[in-house]
C-alpha cells in the first residue's frame, strides 16, 4: 500500500474528511483492519487565510511547498492538498517535490466524464469560482460546462466559507 502524505489544516473539517474517506475507502477495498498510509502536515489556516486575503499566493506557495516536502522526505509517495482555492499554487508547490501531487480538479474531472456529466456547478471560495485554476481546468481539459453564482452570491458564499 502507497503512503498519501496530506497538506491540510485549510480547515482542519476538510482534512478531517479526506482522513476519513481515505481510510473507508481502503476498508472497502481490503476489508478487516486495515487503514490508510497516510502521513498529514496540518498548517495554520488563519496564516494561510491572511496571505489569501492579502494576495500574498506566492508566500502561501512557499508555505504548501515546504509543507509538501517535508512528507516527501518522511515517506510519502504521493500528495493531496485537502481544500479547494490552495490549488491555486499547484504549480509553484510542484517545484519543491520529485513525487506526484494530485490535483483536486482532475480527480473532479476524471468524475464528471465518467459520469457523463457536461455541465456542473461550482461553489467554493471566491477564489476557486473566479480564477481559472479549477474553472478552467475542467473547461479545457475535460470539456466540463462549469457554472458559478453571480458576483453577489459567489460573495455570500466567500462570507459563509471563511465567517461561519
Amino acid at each position: 500500500m502507497k503512503t498519501v502524505g496530506l497538506i491540510g489544516g485549510m480547515s482542519w473539517e476538510s482534512t478531517a474528511t479526506y482522513y476519513r474517506l481515505l481510510n473507508e475507502e481502503v476498508r472497502r477495498q481490503v476489508g478487516g483492519l486495515h487503514s490508510a498510509k497516510i502521513l498529514l502536515y496540518s498548517v495554520d489556516f488563519a496564516e494561510v487565510e491572511m496571505m489569501q486575503a492579502e494576495g500574498r499566493w506566492s508566500e502561501a506557495g512557499i508555505l504548501i511547498g515546504e509543507a509538501a516536502l517535508r512528507l516527501e522526505k518522511a515517506g510519502a509517495d504521493f500528495l493531496m492538498i485537502c481544500t479547494n482555492t490552495m490549488h491555486k499554487v499547484v504549480d509553484q508547490v510542484k517545484g519543491y517535490i520529485s513525487i506526484p501531487l494530485l490535483h483536486i480538479a482532475d480527480a473532479t474531472g476524471e468524475k464528471n466524464v465518467e459520469d457523463k456529466l457536461r455541465s456542473v456547478g461550482l461553489l467554493g471560495t471566491r477564489f476557486t469560482m473566479e480564477e481559472p485554476f479549477y474553472k478552467g481546468r475542467l473547461e479545457n481539459a475535460y470539456g466540463v460546462r462549469v457554472l458559478v453564482p453571480n458576483g453577489a452570491d459567489r460573495a455570500i458564499i466567500d462570507h459563509i466559507i471563511f465567517q461561519e
